[in-house]
């Protein structure tokens, strides 16, 4: 991963925290990044996620939905990263952000538009 993407997400959460934030155990958790409901990528040889896709004991209502357009688009998930965190001023700093607030709906549509 480029220098860009690790400074994308302004927190990083590792994977026992996240079961412990969603309240999971850490066999969900991995459950959870093979089906595609969530996004870790290794920094400093953990896997992590971006703070920012977890909402209170939640992952982002749409986080899923997205990943699966990305995936379908050919991103694996250091791209589907750089993507999330691409600057964007439409869509509240990034798409990663958009996706928290309600921007949701047009980071979907541009996530969609990538697989044509």
């Amino acid at each position: 991963m480029s220098d860009s993407v690790t400074a994308g997400p302004a927190a990083w959460v590792n994977l026992p925290d996240v079961a412990a934030k969603l309240d999971v155990s850490i066999s969900k958790v991995h459950q959870m990044l093979r089906d595609g409901q969530l996004l870790a990528v290794k920094r400093d040889g953990i896997r992590q996620v971006p703070a920012e896709l977890l909402a209170n004991s939640n992952v982002l209502k749409h986080l899923p939905g997205v990943l699966t357009l990305l995936r379908d688009a050919g991103y694996n998930d250091e791209e589907a990263l750089r993507w999330l965190y691409e600057p964007d001023s439409d869509l509240d700093g990034n798409a990663a952000l958009g996706l928290a607030g309600h921007r949701a709906r047009e980071v979907k549509r541009r996530a969609q538009a990538l697989g044509f």
